[in-house]
């Protein structure tokens, strides 16, 4: 049994990395995922990122008992992050990689260590399991950006998937790559190759750089 079911239906209050706080009510818990509502949503955390959990809080506002169903089959034994992320495809959701900014759209595929994920404005985004922060499905009658189905259909084009995100990020040598949303100039540039776990990319003016692939929270191939 998971030693966190007990407390199901009790306030709790999360500490992520980034002193980033979540409180809500715990909904289910897994091996490697909690689920909390938080009196408007649904948020789907991997216990990688939970530095501390906090149960009988003090509660400052009451929080408004959950009605939907949620996000997985209650008939299961056991959630985790693979099955809920797999239970996602093809539903409209939040995502936190970073803890400044979300990303909107809905989960294309999930592989042995990373995830597709389509977005409206970033397209098609290449996302490792152990970066993502939460994941929040949208309430059904709601799509991103008030886009209609025509705007943003549910079927893009199939988009080939290899087994590892390194395997994938080398079937993109030599094109011009984005990392991390392309928050620093240091994160766009060309992809020239890929070894012992470190990308060489030269940026805009020429200059070469090596990237972690271990730090890698997106990739995206415009």
């Amino acid at each position: 049994m998971n030693k966190y079911q007990h407390y199901v239906g009790e306030t709790v209050e999360l500490t992520l990395s980034g002193k980033i706080k979540l409180k809500g009510i715990l909904i289910d818990t897994g091996s490697n995922i909690v689920v909390i509502f938080d009196g408007k949503d649904y948020l789907y955390v991997p216990l990688v990122h939970v530095h501390h959990l906090h149960f009988n809080c003090e509660d400052e506002e009451e929080i408004a008992e959950p009605k939907e169903v949620p996000m997985w089959n209650e008939e299961e034994d056991t959630i985790s992050l693979r099955k809920i992320l797999n239970n996602a495809k093809g539903i409209f959701t939040e995502i936190f990689v970073t803890s400044n900014q979300s990303v909107h759209g809905y989960v294309m595929n999930v592989m042995n260590d990373y995830f597709t994920f389509f977005s409206p404005v970033h397209k098609t985004l290449y996302i490792p399991l152990q970066h993502l922060k939460w994941l929040i499905p949208y309430n059904h009658q709601h799509r991103p950006y008030s886009l209609d189905s025509t705007e943003l259909p549910l079927t893009p084009a199939n988009v080939p998937s290899s087994r590892t995100f390194e395997e994938q990020c080398k079937r993109h040598i030599g094109k011009v790559t984005v990392f991390d949303l392309g928050m620093h100039p240091n994160k766009i540039g060309k992809l020239v190759n890929i070894e012992n776990g470190q990308l060489e990319v030269v940026i805009a003016r020429n200059q070469t750089i090596y990237v972690n692939i271990q730090h890698i929270k997106t990739v995206q191939f415009p």
